[in-house]
C-alpha cells in the first residue's frame, strides 16, 4: 500500500528557518544566505521522507511565512500599498506578512487568523476591487524542479481555489463571486503549467469543504472545478481535505473527475459513514487520513489496520495518508534526551509518523503482520496501563455543583463597584501581559535550567527586570500595570510545568506563525495544582507600585488547546480538571492582595467545531462554564480580565459575554476592527479593549493613528466600557519599538480623554 504526506514541518528540526529569517530581518545577512538555508531545509525534508519510503512526497509546502500568503503572491493578489513600496519580491512578501516601516513607506501587515481549528496562523489574502488575479509566480515549479534535480519525485501542494476564495478578504465593493472567473482562469494556468513540467500529481488543499456548506457554496465549488479540471491533461489531481468530514458535498466530490480524494478519518466524524452510505469510486484513489497529523501519540496499529481492511475489502484503491499536514506536530523525538523511554515510547512526532506510515503500509499487505515485532510492540504499548489517573482529582471534579459556575452579584453591579474601588481614569490604559523577552532574560532562564546559577540568582535577576519594567510603565503613564512575565518561557508551558499531570519536551517546537514557534506541553495524566504558581511574583510586583498590578494567568481552555491533549479521556474532563487548578490560583492571588486578575483565553475559538451544529454540545456548553469556574469564587470588587487573539470572534460574541468576565481585550488591529459592530449588535456587557495596534509587526503606530482607531471604537462602544491596550502580549517585540508604541498609545488615550471629557 502506498503512503502520502499532506505537508511537512518547514522550520527545521531545530528551528533553523526561524533563526535564518530573523537574521535577515535584523539585516545581519542578505537574501542569498536566507535562500540558501531554505534550499538546504527543503532538501533535508524531502530526503527524510524519501528515505522513510513515502510514495507521495509534498513540495511547495515550504514557506518563509505562510503557504496561503504564498498562493496569494503566486496569483498576484498583492494590495497596491505593498507594491508601491517598490521593494524586492522577498521584502514585499515580508511586508505583507509583518508590515513595513522604513525609507520606502509605512504599511501595516495583512490580517492574520487561526488556521481552522489549529494554533497555526495564516495570513489573510486581501483583494481590492482592481486586483488582477492571474498566475504571475514561479515558486511551485521552481521547488518541484529543485526536488526533481535531487532525484525526488514530489507532488506540489497548493491552496485550492475554493478555499482561497472563502478565506480571502474583499476590501471594496466586489465579492468572491466577482473574482471567481479570474481565479478559475489562474488555476487553469496552474494546471497547464504543471502539465508542461510533466508533474504527475498536484495536491489542491480544500479544508474549507469541511465547514457547513450552503447551496451557494456548493454551486461555487462546482463552477470552479467544472471549469478547472478539464485543463488537467496528464496531471492527476488530488483534492485534499482535512480537519473534518465533507458530509455536505461528498457525492459531488466523488462524481467530479478528480483522480484522488483525501479524506480525514481522525477528525472526520462522518467519513466512515459517508463511504458506507455512498461508496467510493473504483477509478479514484482514496487518500485515507488515518495517521494523526495534529497530535503526538503513537498510532494504534490494530485500529488503523482494521479500518484499512474495511476500505480495501470494498475494493477501494487506498493510499495511507496523514490526516493533515505534519506542520502541526514537532519534527522528531530524537532530540528528547531528558524524558524516559516510559514516556517517549508513546510519542510520534513528524519523523516518527513517517515510520508509522511505512510500517502500516507493509502490514496492510502482509497477511501475517500480527507476527511482526513492530506490530507486537505497538499492541503491547496500548495494552499497558499508562499510570496517568489521580483519584483525588476525579473526586474533586465529581463534587463540583452548578452554583460553582455562577459568580454573584451580576456583572453590572460588579462593574459599578469596581469603578468606585479602582478610581481609574476614563479609557484606562494597560498592556496584555508580557514585555520583551530580551537576550539576557533568555540567557538567565537557560542558565538556571542548566544548573549554572542558583535559584536565588535566577530570582534576583527576574526581580530586577520586574522592577525595571514597572518603573518604565510608570514613566510611560500606563494606568494598570503588569509585571512583565520574565519568569515565563511560554504562557502555557510555564503553567504546565507548575501543574501535576504535564510532561515537557526540550526541542519539540511547532510553528505558530512566521518565525514564531511554540513548545506545547503534553497532558499525560489527570491535572492538579501542586503549589501556587504566580503568587510570589505578583505580590512582589505589587509591592513596587501604588498602581494596580494585574495578576496574569492562562485559562483552562487555552492551556488545553495549546497542549497536546490526552486521547483516553474527553476534552471536557481535561478542561474541567485544569479549571479547578486555575481556580485555586485565582483565589490565592486574591487572598494575597491582587485585586485585578487576567485569565487569558487566547485560544477559546481555536477548538470550536468547524460546523455550527456542533458548537454548543461539543464545545461551548463546557468550555464557557469551565472559564466561569475559574473565577466564580472571587469577591465582587476583584476585577476579572480575559484576553483573546487572532481568531474570528464575531459569531460567538454571546458565548464570550457568557464567560462573565468584567473586562476582555481582543485582537482587533489587523482585522480593521471588524469585531466592533458585532459587539454592539449583541449588546455586549463586558468592558472591552479591542487592540489599538498590532504587536506582531515591528512598526510603531503614531499617536494620530491610535487616536483615529479609538474614535472608530467609540462609534460602537460606550465610553465607560472602553479600555486602551495593544492587541497582544509584547514578548516577541524589541524594547525600543515597544516603548515608542506604548508612549504613543498613552498619549492617544490622553487626547481622547480631553476630546470626550464628561
Amino acid at each position: 500500500m502506498k503512503t502520502s504526506v499532506i505537508g511537512f514541518p518547514r522550520v527545521g528540526t531545530l528551528r533553523e528557518l526561524k533563526f535564518a529569517s530573523e537574521k535577515y530581518f535584523r539585516k545581519e545577512t542578505g537574501a542569498e544566505e536566507l535562500l540558501k538555508e531554505a534550499r538546504r531545509l527543503r532538501k533535508t525534508h524531502w530526503t527524510v521522507q524519501k528515505e522513510a519510503g513515502i510514495d507521495y512526497i509534498p513540495c511547495n509546502d515550504f514557506s518563509f511565512y505562510d503557504t496561503v500568503l504564498d498562493t496569494a503572491v503566486l496569483l498576484g493578489i498583492v494590495p497596491k500599498r505593498y507594491q508601491e513600496l517598490n521593494l524586492s519580491a522577498l521584502d514585499t512578501y515580508f511586508a505583507m506578512a509583518r508590515g513595513y516601516q522604513g525609507e520606502s513607506g509605512d504599511v501595516k501587515a495583512l490580517a492574520m487568523k487561526k488556521w481552522f481549528n489549529t494554533n497555526y496562523h495564516y495570513i489573510v489574502p486581501e483583494a481590492e476591487d482592481d486586483t488582477k488575479i492571474a498566475l504571475v509566480g514561479e515558486k511551485l515549479w521552481e521547488e518541484y524542479e529543485e526536488a526533481k534535480a535531487l532525484g525526488i519525485e514530489t507532488k506540489p501542494v497548493l491552496t485550492g481555489p475554493y478555499t482561497l476564495l472563502k478565506l480571502c478578504r474583499y476590501t471594496g465593493s466586489k465579492t468572491a463571486e466577482d473574482f471567481t472567473d479570474a481565479v478559475i482562469a489562474a488555476y487553469q494556468q496552474v494546471l497547464e503549467k504543471c502539465a508542461a513540467h510533466r508533474i504527475m500529481w498536484l495536491q489542491l488543499d480544500e479544508p474549507a469543504l469541511v465547514r457547513d456548506l450552503s447551496k451557494e457554496d456548493i454551486a461555487l465549488f462546482h463552477k470552479i472545478y467544472e471549469n478547472v479540471l478539464p485543463c488537467k491533461k496528464t496531471v492527476r489531481i488530488l483534492l485534499q481535505t482535512y480537519f473534518g468530514d465533507v458530509r455536505d458535498n461528498y457525492k459531488d466530490l466523488t462524481e467530479l473527475p478528480f483522480d484522488g480524494i483525501g479524506l480525514d478519518f481522525i477528525e472526520g466524524k462522518e467519513t466512515v459513514h459517508l463511504i458506507e452510505k455512498y461508496g467510493f469510486p473504483k477509478d479514484k484513489l482514496l487518500f485515507a487520513g488515518l495517521v494523526n497529523g495534529k497530535n503526538i501519540w503513537r498510532n494504534h496499529y490494530d485500529r488503523t489496520l482494521n479500518q484499512l481492511q474495511q476500505l480495501t475489502g470494498k475494493g477501494i484503491q487506498t493510499v495511507l495518508s496523514t490526516s493533515c499536514s505534519l506542520l502541526h506536530v514537532p519534527y522528531t523525538v530524537k532530540h528528547e534526551t531528558k524524558l524516559s523511554e516510559k514516556y517517549l515510547d508513546y510519542f510520534a512526532f513528524a519523523e516518527e509518523k513517517l515510520s508509522e506510515l511505512r510500517e502500516l503500509s507493509g502490514f496492510a499487505e502482509n497477511p501475517s503482520y500480527t507476527q511482526e515485532s513492530a506490530y507486537k510492540k505497538n499492541s503491547a504499548l496500548f495494552a499497558a496501563d499508562r499510570d496517568c489517573k489521580n483519584a483525588a482529582v476525579k473526586k474533586r471534579l465529581s463534587e463540583v455543583t452548578e452554583k460553582d459556575y455562577v459568580r454573584l452579584p451580576k456583572r453590572s453591579e460588579r462593574q459599578q463597584l469596581q469603578k468606585e474601588t479602582f478610581h481609574l481614569p476614563q479609557f484606562p490604559t494597560t498592556t496584555i501581559g508580557s514585555f520583551p523577552q530580551t537576550k539576557d532574560v533568555k540567557q538567565n532562564r537557560a542558565a538556571f535550567r542548566k544548573g549554572e546559577i542558583t535559584e536565588q540568582e535566577y530570582t534576583a535577576f527576574n526581580k530586577k527586570k520586574i522592577a525595571e519594567c514597572i518603573k518604565k510603565q510608570e514613566e510611560i503613564g500606563l494606568d494598570v500595570l503588569v509585571h512583565g512575565e520574565y519568569e515565563r518561557n511560554d504562557m502555557v508551558e510555564y503553567f504546565g510545568e507548575a501543574l501535576g499531570g504535564f510532561l515537557f519536551t526540550e526541542k519539540a517546537w511547532v510553528q505558530s506563525y512566521g518565525t514564531r514557534c511554540v513548545k506545547p506541553p503534553v497532558i499525560w495524566g489527570d491535572v492538579y495544582r501542586e503549589k501556587p504558581m504566580t503568587v510570589a511574583w505578583s505580590v512582589y510586583a505589587q509591592s513596587l507600585t501604588d498602581k494596580v498590578m494585574k495578576g496574569m494567568l492562562t485559562g483552562p481552555v487555552t492551556i488545553l488547546n495549546w497542549s497536546f491533549p490526552r486521547e483516553d479521556i474527553s476534552i471536557k474532563e481535561s478542561i474541567s480538571q485544569i479549571a479547578l487548578a486555575i481556580r485555586d490560583e485565582v483565589l490565592d492571588l486574591e487572598a494575597n492582595g491582587i485585586r485585578m486578575i487576567q485569565i487569558d483565553e487566547a485560544a477559546l475559538r481555536e477548538k470550536l467545531p468547524l460546523r455550527r451544529s456542533d458548537w454548543d454540545t461539543e464545545y461551548l456548553d463546557f468550555a464557557i462554564p469551565a472559564f466561569r469556574l475559574t473565577h466564580s469564587g472571587v469577591r465582587p470588587e476583584t476585577q476579572i480580565h480575559t484576553h483573546m487573539c487572532y481568531s474570528e470572534f464575531t459569531d460567538i460574541i454571546p458565548a464570550i459575554d457568557a464567560m462573565d468576565a468584567d473586562v476582555i481585550t481582543f485582537e482587533a488591529s489587523r482585522s480593521d476592527l471588524q469585531i466592533l459592530s458585532a459587539l454592539r449588535e449583541n449588546h455586549f456587557e463586558t468592558e472591552v479593549g479591542p487592540g489599538v495596534y498590532d504587536i506582531h509587526s515591528p512598526r510603531v503606530p503614531s499617536v494620530e493613528e491610535i487616536v483615529q482607531v479609538l474614535e472608530k471604537m467609540l462609534t460602537q462602544i460606550e465610553p465607560d466600557k472602553l479600555w486602551v491596550n495593544p492587541d497582544c502580549g509584547l514578548k516577541t517585540r524589541g524594547i525600543p519599538e515597544t516603548q515608542a508604541s506604548l508612549i504613543n498609545m498613552v498619549q492617544a488615550a490622553k487626547q481622547i480623554r480631553v476630546a470626550h471629557s464628561k
